[in-house]
């Protein structure tokens, strides 16, 4: 079924010490998990808030308590890594496969009663709770690996788990979006090295999805077609662009790439998100996935390329036109340059690119095993 954990995955749900969720997602039957988080943890209170930006209509999450975070810890006191030989940490088993748990530092917490709105006098101060939920996701118990290092199996048992989590999250009052991610390297400001994800299930529409409906909406009302069927159409057809291609799935670099180096993935069949995926697009998803992510490595001359890669998939009552789809893209621009944003992009979200987009896809298609 659509947006449940299936056969060969089993789903194991437990708490931490503090009440937080746990769940252990394993291949094949559900391995026995007793162990029990013996930390002496507090529950926590995060207090955070969502306040509407008057001049652009955007959603911002203040979020002070994240101050304190755990940040860049050396590896033998990584909270990530099960617990082992006396050293406790998130993951109270001794080992595991890939495991889904509520972020101890989340940017959202609560649960949420819709938008958050309560204006001020003037109409210009809205807030509400920062509420809704953060989870994190390690795909591995190997603190050493990568998510290019797993195996097809272990990348499918991460797509269930996203999955899983998405049906989950989405169906919980008042979450408007899911959004799954992962950001890799400390380039790009990771604050753990453990590899890992994130979703966060928000009380809003991000802004980013908001822009991309609404142009998906004129070029309905110009064209009377769906803009992400066209532009599939459009990238496969032309084949400039095209990084990989199965028989479901497509990468290509997108003609107005942003970063220097940025693929896009999408199904062919275009679905809202994760839980309408059919069973032939998800197995082939993890071949062509870790297919990109070992293209990254090999851009530069070896070495892990720092990137972040993003699960675009629709919002509540706003499943019609975007299509899931997810985009990967680094900061590198060459092997020893990183793209940082200039004030032309921080200050005015005007990017320019230092890579011609066909000349990364170029690249891209070079480095293939």
């Amino acid at each position: 079924m659509a947006g449940t954990v299936t056969e060969p995955t089993a789903r194991t749900v437990t708490t931490l010490a503090d009440g937080r969720e746990l769940i252990y997602y394993d291949s094949g039957a559900a391995v026995p998990r007793n162990a029990v988080d013996r930390r002496p943890l507090d529950p926590q209170a995060p207090a955070s808030q969502c306040r509407l930006d008057p001049a652009t209509g955007d959603w911002v999450t203040v979020a002070a308590h994240r101050q304190a975070r755990t940040y860049q810890p050396p590896a033998e006191e990584c909270p990530l890594c099960p617990s082992r030989d006396g050293r406790l940490s998130e993951i109270p088993a001794d080992d595991y496969q890939v495991a889904v748990f509520e972020n101890r530092f989340p940017s959202l917490a609560g649960a949420p009663a819709g938008v958050p709105g309560d204006a001020s006098d003037d109409g210009l101060r809205t807030a509400g709770p920062g509420a809704g939920r953060c989870e994190v996701v390690c795909f591995t118990a190997d603190h050493d690996a990568s998510f290019a290092d797993l195996d097809e199996p272990r990348a499918r048992l991460v797509l269930d788990a996203w999955t899983d989590r998405t049906a989950a999250l989405s169906a919980l009052p008042g979450v408007r979006q899911v959004y799954c991610f992962e950001n890799r390297g400390a380039e790009i400001g990771v604050t753990l090295a453990h590899p890992h994800g994130q979703i966060y299930a928000f009380p809003f529409t991000t802004p980013r999805t908001a822009r991309m409906i609404a142009q998906a909406t004129e070029h309905r009302a110009a064209t009377g077609r769906n803009l992400f069927d066209d532009l599939v159409a459009a990238e496969r057809a032309d084949g400039d662009r095209v990084v990989v291609a199965g028989e479901h799935w497509t990468a290509f670099v997108p003609f107005a790439a942003r970063w220097p180096y940025e693929v896009h993935l999408y199904p062919h069949r275009r679905v809202p998100d994760l839980t309408a995926l059919d069973a032939a697009q998800r197995a082939e998803f993890p071949r062509l996935y870790l297919d990109v992510l070992r293209r990254f490595d090999r851009l530069f001359g070896g070495g892990r390329t720092p990137y972040i890669s993003a699960w675009h998939q629709a919002p509540a009552g706003q499943r019609d036109e975007l299509a899931l789809h997810l985009e990967l893209f680094t900061i590198r621009r060459t092997a020893d340059k990183l793209k940082y944003l200039a004030g032309v992009e921080s200050g005015m979200d005007a990017f320019v690119n230092d890579v011609t987009p066909e000349d990364a896809a170029r690249r891209l298609r070079e480095v293939a095993r």
